[in-house]
């Protein structure tokens, strides 16, 4: 069901550009069976992603033109629709193939490929509608993954209560929360937010939380409805386990990680990102400590011979 498009000339990029307002448009995107200039792409007004969030959405990294952990990220876009009775358009196989083919339209070498996957379109009802077409878009984002600058400073975050709903283990796209988390920590001068639930932090904004205890120990939430199954957090447990660094998933409350020897989040944007201020706190040294370091180092070294 997938369409192969030519790519657009010069001259359509340059009428794409002023229809944009100047803002430079020149990516090949994919929408609904069709690669296209990204000015090009529209959905209708009435797909139940732009009016109810009714969407599930998944990121992978890419390094040196290959897909990271995709294998995990296309199970767990499987469970995520599952959970909300939702049809996919692709098989994985064609899911893989379409990423493949952005990548090379984009000649994407690093950066983040993005999918997306709402109920589809229909009138505005709550319930939802019968035999409606799932709507699929993909696109590609270049940007440094390994050599980002964030790895060797580490960052800062905020704590803040977790307002988002019960079913944070769904991927969906009503991101607006984690949003206006972001914006939080922008104004605190920070660079991410840690959600808060009970005293005990569930994850970050838009990746999973850990913790190094003074004892040595890596912590970070059990696995539950209260946070996402990240792609990146199992693969890092895997990594402890294979280099015996002892973990426990459990909460940690706040002050536990005020008193944390490391801490740090994983993602699939991050990989493995220290945290080395909590709410303008220190985290032990107030560097980037070599646990955290060394997992990160780990992560991309497997990365690298696992692509796909």
């Amino acid at each position: 069901m997938m369409r192969i498009a030519p790519i657009a000339s010069s001259i359509d990029f340059v009428s794409a550009n002023q229809r944009s307002g100047g803002f430079p448009l020149s990516r090949i995107v994919y929408v609904n069976g069709a690669f296209l200039p990204e000015a090009d792409a529209k959905i209708s007004i009435f797909d139940r992603g732009f009016l109810f969030a009714d969407g599930v959405y998944e990121v992978c990294a890419v390094l040196a033109g290959g897909l990271v952990d995709n294998g995990g990220h296309l199970r767990r876009l499987r469970r995520s629709l599952d959970e909300l009775q939702m049809a996919s358009p692709e098989t994985d196989a064609g899911i893989l193939q379409i990423q493949r083919e952005l990548i090379a339209r984009n000649q994407l070498r690093e950066g983040l490929i993005y999918l997306q996957i709402t109920r589809g379109v229909a009138d505005r009802d709550f319930a939802y509608p019968e035999n409606t077409s799932p709507t699929l878009i993909m696109f590609t984002q270049s940007k440094p993954v390994v050599d980002n600058p964030l790895a060797a400073t580490g960052i800062s975050v905020i704590t803040t209560p977790d307002i988002r709903w019960a079913r944070r283990d769904i991927k969906t796209v009503g991101l607006l929360p984690a949003c206006m988390a972001k914006m939080l920590a922008r104004e605190a001068a920070a660079d991410d937010a840690w959600m808060v639930e009970a005293d005990h932090v569930t994850e970050g904004s838009s990746s999973n939380a850990f913790i190094l205890t003074a004892a040595g120990t890596l912590v970070t939430r059990h696995l539950d409805r209260g946070i996402l199954h990240g792609i990146t957090r199992q693969a890092v447990l895997r990594l402890a386990a294979e280099y015996d660094i002892d973990f426990e998933q459990r909460p940690f409350s706040v002050q536990e990680a005020y008193q944390a020897a490391e801490a740090f989040v994983t993602s699939a944007s991050a990989l493995v990102l220290p945290v080395i201020r909590i709410d303008d706190r220190p985290v032990g040294t107030g560097s980037p400590g070599p646990i955290s370091q060394r997992l990160r180092t780990l992560y991309i070294e497997e990365a690298r011979t696992t692509l796909s």
